[in-house]
């Protein structure tokens, strides 16, 4: 083995020059070389053999604080390492890896002999021995070396406990007040998993207390009691901190707030409101701590119990079982051939599945495994280990008895009568098995391999020296660390948000997200969409939905009433009393405090309110002899308070302007008394109102309200608040428009370095594009159209490119509206394109996570790369909309807005509707529909009496002599139809029945009928002497009937519904059945393009007369029309099947008990056409 140092230089001021260490270096065919050399020489190390087995260990004399370490290849040569491991440690046992980010542990070297690469560590690291691992080398070369390390002296009082009741006590000198930030901060190291670190005391018997549970730091507030068996848990930080080796703990009081800081990681937590006052601080601070140090930076202080100064620390040498291919191996002890046979060992691990402990029976011919199942030893001796802490077991084997003991007495003790007759040549495998061996040829190991770590291994209560089987002179082993715990808490902190559960096994971590309100490997992106708008435009109607206003923000979704019964969709937030309610008059109160708690939460309720356009609540205030604002020091009598937070107090009333003490009728100039701005300061003996709608967003919601003139005789009062309602959504459509390729938005760097998800909708007629991108120094984050039928999400975090591809089925370049979803994690990335099957690609398990970016984000592409052509909406990043419209503003060829949605939202508008285009979105035009509703979806019902009638008059034409010009139009009244299409839906129990009758100024007529025919029930179309009829009527199912017939049907006079009263031109059966009126639920009566219904029941300035009461009635909803039902065709024309003209609709006029109809009649005629029939 060859063994130099390059240089003396190395301090980096004001950093401590190392002039003399101590250097060990190792190489597996030889023993350890303990050598004391001054900084000379040249070359560099370079060990005899080149593998992952060799070490340089450096001695830094005493514990420094290490800030960076330097490698060069060896001199003159082509030795020099590509990767390495750095390890640390206090005594030169018990080695801890460091890890330049969460989960990267390895560390890039040289691409030559010459260079130096220096490497600043994160955070410093404490420690007296530093170990280099070599994990690659040049291939054409060996492992050469020339190291420096940088750092200055670390010195700091310590103390020991010996777990028992020793502390410390600390008297802090009595202050008035506290300052602006208080802070206790120390470091321990243990070995025990529980004990009580730190119990802070202040006035009222409340106290904090910091405890070590499982290895985890809890955060308890007490009242009253003095240990951790009560109390409020506060937070709870850190993992596995029961490692022997240092770690930080700092908490910090700022405000209403504690930060506890556990090495690396903070978490925030609120004060109880009962803690401590400002005037009250901390009077004492006790420290109790098991088999730990302290590095302690606070006042003098006593001890009690057993302290001492000093760090006689115990050495505790481990093994680290790495991958599937790790086994130690251990020979057999000369005392086992006395039939006494005890292996105890500890072992740590997450996986549930593993195995332990194998050894062979020679003369029985078979093997003993000792494994975990299911987190469960075999026998299921006890439950749950795979926890991550240490646990305790014990084989023993005497006179043919073999018994199992698990974690001692807290655990169980299994036992069976077995012969295990072993010997001092017999074999013992932990962990997996040598391949090699005779065992491993004869049996297949059927169990998953330990991954993990082992400790304390004892056989028969002598301790195995694993530094002997390190250096070769003991056993065998193979993929092991040892004299370390490699294990990593990937839940500790948690990489799971909102709520997700994490879990995890030895190289990789799950993240639960049921119920959560998300999903993807980190529970990250909200499943719910941020707003009504959303909804509605993915088809849905009112109802409740859950709205995540923020997305995968921290604010969780709410649940939420959705009315899209408008053209506006309101969302509509509900608070504890929205009903009118009366207050009394009371001579023994001058005022009435009402309070609102609203549904949501408050952060939801701003967030609602930021990002609609509009929002309203309507404040009523009732009154008698109970005035608001009028009194003679010009205080008001009554105010409400609202707005953000705790909120301000309003004086201005509904509908009048923000701040001005007024109310509606005001501005109306239509108050009672002129002289007063509200109706109710004219205080009059008599009921009046100042109601209107509150409508500045600053100001909402209202969260209560103050009545103050209700103490005189005969004042009285009531009010109402109403639900808080607001509309439009700036978000989703917000969008710019790129009418160049070279056209691009720019906005600060984005900011997701461990998560980061990207939403937005895009249209575009260019088969490719780029839609942004944001550059690092190395890393970067693209989303790009690469061509007409797939989405490319292309990232670098340091690993090295990735790309995530989503191909579909369909042309994304159709000027329709797409969606894309893209989301990063150090999990995995993901990319969903609208309803298509989305990509993933997994994380590499210790791979950097970190994504580093320093440039601007661009939205298109400000790089070589061919822009974007389109438009962009509803851009999102974590949950944030990027302004687009505003930004487009100030750019050079980028427009704001985006218009044309009907072709993608079209769809949407049914029954006939028509979409109409909005600057924002679009509306469906119901108009021409006989249905109504956002969609033109909602059935428009009515319940008929025999008695009903409703009778819609087209407009008489001039003599055909006069001017055309004068002739109505043709929606009204066409001279001559040469083809009808009439669809109603309908259910009765009546037949024959009518369902529809028009008559022309020709005394022509077409009527559409019921008719019973035996006991089935059929749909006839009588036009004058022609009456076709179609088959039996299936309840169910949508009817829809094209008939033809060479008749022409000339200048219609009225359309009825009902009952006819004046027949004209029927002969007298026909006219008996149309005087007998229509008795059931008539629904959606649509001909050509007219809806008489719809005008009677909500248009009432349209030509239609109505007899009887006439109710808009929701008996029509029941059974909606089916709009995707097959179709068969048949021809009808010429059949023998064909009515008979001649014969009788009527056989007799009579009621049946069953329900006819529940279904939609769709009839057509056409002049010269074939005849079709649909079913």
């Amino acid at each position: 083995m060859l063994l130099s140092l390059i240089s003396c230089s190395l301090m980096i001021s004001p950093n401590w020059l190392f002039e003399l260490f101590t250097l060990t270096a190792y190489t597996h065919y030889y023993n350890p070389l303990f050598v004391f050399v001054p900084c000379a020489g040249a070359g560099g190390w370079s060990p005899l053999v080149s593998d992952r087995y060799q070490w340089l260990e450096v001695d830094l004399g005493r514990r420094t604080q290490i800030t960076a370490v330097a490698t060069q290849g060896r001199y003159g040569s082509s030795d020099w390492l590509t990767a390495y491991l750095l390890m640390f440690s206090d005594t030169g046992h018990n080695w801890r890896q460091h890890r330049q980010e969460d989960s990267l542990g390895a560390f890039p070297g040289n691409s030559n002999a010459d260079t130096v690469v220096q490497y600043k560590l994160e955070q410093p690291v404490i420690a007296r021995f530093l170990r280099l691992i070599p994990l690659d080398w040049n291939p054409s070369g060996r492992i050469g070396l020339r190291l420096e390390i940088y750092g200055c002296r670390y010195t700091s009082s310590v103390a020991s406990f010996d777990g028992s009741r020793s502390s410390l006590v600390y008297r802090l000198s009595v202050r008035a007040s506290w300052t602006v930030m208080e802070t206790i901060s120390l470091k321990f190291k243990t070995l025990k998993n529980s004990g009580t670190l730190l119990h802070a005391e202040g006035q009222r018997d409340h106290s904090l207390t910091l405890v070590l549970e499982k290895g985890k730091l809890l955060l308890y507030h007490l009242q009253g009691v003095s240990s951790s068996s009560g109390g409020q848990l506060l937070v709870s930080l850190g993992s596995l901190l029961d490692d022997q080796h240092w770690h930080h703990v700092k908490l910090e009081r700022l405000s209403t707030h504690l930060n506890l800081t556990v090495d690396k990681n903070t978490l925030q937590v609120q004060i109880p409101a009962d803690l401590i006052k400002p005037s009250q601080p901390l009077q004492s601070m006790n420290i109790h701590v098991s088999q730990s140090f302290l590095s302690l930076s606070l006042p003098s202080s006593c001890s009690q119990g057993n302290v001492t100064f000093s760090c006689a620390e115990p050495v505790s040498v481990a093994v680290t079982f790495t991958d599937s291919h790790s086994f130690l191996q251990l020979p057999g002890l000369t005392s086992w051939s006395t039939g006494l046979v005890s292996v105890m060992l500890q072992f740590r691990t997450w996986n549930k599945g593993g195995l332990l402990l194998t050894f062979g029976l020679p003369q029985q011919d078979g093997t003993v495994f000792l494994y975990l199942s299911q987190a469960r030893l075999r026998l299921q001796i006890s439950s749950g280990l795979n926890d991550g802490q240490w646990h305790y077991v014990e084989l023993s084997f005497k006179n043919d008895h073999l018994s199992i003991t698990v974690d001692k007495d807290e655990g169980a003790t299994a036992h069976i009568s077995i012969s295990v007759p072993l010997t001092s040549d017999s074999q013992l495998f932990f962990g997996g098995k040598n391949t090699f061996t005779e065992i491993a040829q004869k049996c297949k190991n059927p169990f998953n391999t330990f991954q993990g770590c082992m400790r304390l291994l004892n056989l028969d209560d002598q301790t195995v020296d694993l530094i002997k089987v390190q250096q070769r002179l003991l056993g065998n082993y193979s993929h092991l660390q040892i004299d370390m715990c490699g294990i990593i808490d990937r839940c500790s902190p948690s990489h799971c948000e909102h709520g997700g559960i994490c879990t995890q096994s030895w190289s990789t971590f799950h993240c639960n997200c049921s119920n959560s309100g998300y999903r993807g490997a980190t529970c990250h992106s909200s499943i719910y969409e941020q707003s009504c708008e959303a909804y509605k435009h993915k088809g849905n109607m009112s109802g409740h939905y859950y709205i995540d206003v923020d997305g995968s923000g921290p604010i969780k979704p709410q649940l939420i009433y959705c009315n899209m019964t408008e053209d506006k969709t309101w969302m509509v937030i509900q608070h504890n009393n929205t009903e009118l309610t009366r207050v009394q008059s009371s001579a023994e109160r001058n005022q009435h405090f009402a309070y609102f708690d609203y549904s949501s939460e408050e952060e939801q309720l701003v967030a609602v309110i930021s990002q609609s356009e509009h929002c309203e609540q309507e404040l009523s205030y009732h009154c008698r002899k109970s005035r608001l604002s009028n009194t003679l020091e010009g205080a008001p009598f009554s105010w409400w308070v609202g707005g953000a937070g705790p909120g301000q107090s309003q004086t201005s009333w509904g509908g009048a302007l923000t701040g001005t003490q007024q109310c509606g009728c005001s501005l109306q100039d239509s108050c009672l008394d002129p002289s007063h701005d509200c109706n109710c300061d004219a205080d009059y003996d008599q009921w009046t109102e100042d109601s209107g709608l509150l409508t500045h967003k600053e100001t909402l919601p209202v969260r209560s309200l103050v009545l103050g003139d209700i103490h005189r005789p005969g004042s009285e009062a009531a009010y109402r608040v109403g639900p808080l309602r607001c509309h439009g959504d700036k978000n989703f459509w917000n969008a710019a428009f790129f009418d160049k390729e070279t056209s691009y938005l720019h906005f600060p760097t984005f900011q997701g370095e461990l998560n980061a998800d990207i939403s937005f909708l895009f249209k575009t007629t260019s088969s490719s594009g780029v839609f942004l991108e944001n550059l690092g120094i190395k890393d970067f984050i693209r989303i790009e159209l690469s061509s007409s039928t797939e989405v490319v999400f292309s990232f670098d975090v340091g690993n090295g490119p990735l790309d995530v591809r989503v191909k579909t089925s369909l042309p994304l370049n159709d000027s329709r509206w797409h969606r894309v979803q893209a989301e990063r994690n150090v999990k995995e990335a993901s990319l969903r394109v609208d309803n298509f099957p989305a990509a993933t690609h997994e994380a590499p398990t210790d791979g950097l996570m970190h994504l580093q970016l320093n440039s601007q984000l661009f939205i298109g592409t400000a790089s070589r790369q061919k822009g974007f052509l389109g438009c962009i909406r509803s851009l999102q990043l974590n949950g944030v909309t990027l302004d687009l419209e505003k930004r487009a503003k100030i750019t050079p060829g980028v427009l704001p807005g985006c218009p044309g949605h009907c072709s993608s939202y079209g769809s949407l508008c049914q029954n006939e509707g028509r979409c109409e285009e909005k600057a924002n979105g679009f509306s469906c035009d119901c108009g021409q529909s006989a249905y109504t509703g956002a969609f033109c979806h909602k059935e428009v019902s009515a319940t008929f009496k025999s008695t009903t009638s409703i009778t819609y008059i087209l407009k008489e034409p001039f003599e055909l002599s006069r001017n055309s010009s004068g002739l109505p139009s043709s929606i009204y009244s066409d001279i001559t139809l040469r083809g009808e299409n009439i669809s109603l839906s309908f259910s009765t129990n009546q037949s024959p029945a009518l369902l529809l009758y028009v008559s022309s100024f020709y005394r022509e007529y077409l009527i559409l009928l019921i008719n019973k025919n035996g006991e089935d029930s059929q749909i006839a179309f009588s036009l004058g002497c022609l009456l076709l009829i179609n088959d039996c009527i299936d309840q169910n199912a949508r009817e829809d009937l094209n008939l033809t017939s060479d008749v022409e049907f000339n200048s219609i006079k009225s359309l009825i519904l009902g009952r006819v009263e004046e027949p004209d031109g029927l002969d007298a059966e026909m006219a008996e059945l149309a005087s007998l009126g229509f008795t059931g639920c008539l629904s959606g009566v649509h001909f050509n393009s007219i809806s008489p219904l719809k005008a009677a029941l909500l248009h009432p300035d349209s030509p239609v007369i109505v007899t009887s009461p006439l109710v808009q009635s929701s008996c029509g909803s029941s059974s909606p029309a089916n709009t995707y039902a097959a179709e068969t065709t048949h021809s009808l024309s010429g059949q023998p099947g064909s009515v008979d003209p001649g014969q009788p609709l009527v056989n007799t006029i009579r009621s049946d008990s069953a329900l006819i109809g529940g279904n939609a009649i769709l009839l057509s005629r056409n002049k010269n056409k074939s005849i079709d029939y649909k079913s």
